[in-house]
């Protein structure tokens, strides 16, 4: 477990409160980052504070603006900012249950793994975290941390409980502003039952350390390469598999969809020799 939570104080369900800690429960670890460095010398390069026709400024004479329109702008003192930061507290009180699936996926900033604090906390935990998978209900309630209020919900998670940041609703565009000029007939439905039948064929348990960061693998290689050359110009080949096949474009819906649910690899049946026509049986003769 980390050394230092990233926030330490109570969820407080009415009259109950439970002392937790709150952790990160992601990490950035698989980005690689590169500085811009000077060759000739190999140090990195650094950027000075200039104004444009002034050159260097010193950092007394910095202030933060807010551009009201172009080139006009508020300028504000550190001092001045720092005296609307919301007060820290150390209580998060949940004042509203929602249903587990009401909230849009496009709200969810990032998620934080919940701790009792000590092992007089578990119990109250214990309830909080069942109540929640019982009613299938999230819990929503506002962070006071690092001078700002965070939108944030509670929900079960395993054993324990997972807070996540949401946005406010002035973060989150509209839907419709994108998906409006798109047609609202329904699919057809042999072709919506075939896209079915693949899905459900592929329907698996999530495993995420089955994907990996392809570019990411590269950029490794890439660099052991160098190292290993001393410095010398390498070029990455291609990977084939990244490579996006240029033309193909499926013309045919419904005979791509049976082909892919596997309908259009079945072999059509050998055809069989024309039988002999048959002589017709002599007429009998009248008496």
């Amino acid at each position: 477990m980390p050394a230092r939570a990233y926030w330490q104080g109570q969820i407080k369900l009415a009259l109950v409160a439970i002392p937790v800690e709150i952790y990160p429960a992601t990490k950035s670890g698989a980005a690689i980052s590169f500085r811009q460095i000077h060759e000739p010398t190999g140090k990195p390069i650094q950027y000075e504070k200039v104004v444009s026709g002034v050159g260097p400024v010193d950092r007394d004479e910095i202030f933060k603006g807010y551009e009201l329109s172009k080139g006009n702008y508020v300028l504000l003192e550190q001092d001045e900012i720092e005296s609307v930061k919301i007060e820290s507290r150390k209580t998060l009180d949940l004042v509203q249950f929602v249903e587990a699936d009401a909230i849009d996926v496009l709200y969810y900033e990032k998620p934080y793994f919940v701790i009792p604090a000590d092992d007089l906390a578990e119990e109250a935990y214990a309830v909080l975290r069942d109540a929640l998978r019982r009613t299938k209900k999230v819990g929503l309630g506002q962070l006071s941390v690092r001078g700002r209020e965070q939108l944030v919900s509670i929900k079960p998670c395993g054993r324990g409980l997972v807070l996540e940041v949401l946005r406010y609703a002035d973060e989150v565009v509209k839907a419709q502003t994108y998906f409006r000029g798109l047609p609202a007939d329904t699919a057809d439905e042999d072709m919506l039952d075939l896209a079915v039948g693949i899905i459900d064929k592929r329907t698996a348990p999530f495993s995420p350390e089955e994907f990996r960061d392809r570019y990411v693998e590269a950029l490794h290689r890439l660099i052991e390469k160098k190292k290993k050359a001393r410095g010398k110009r390498i070029i990455e080949e291609a990977d084939d598999r990244s490579t996006a096949r240029k033309g193909g474009n499926i013309i045919d819906l419904m005979a791509a969809l049976k082909q892919s649910a596997g309908e259009g690899r079945r072999k059509a049946p050998a055809a069989k020799k024309a039988a002999a026509p048959k002589k017709a049986a002599p007429r009998r003769k009248s008496a």
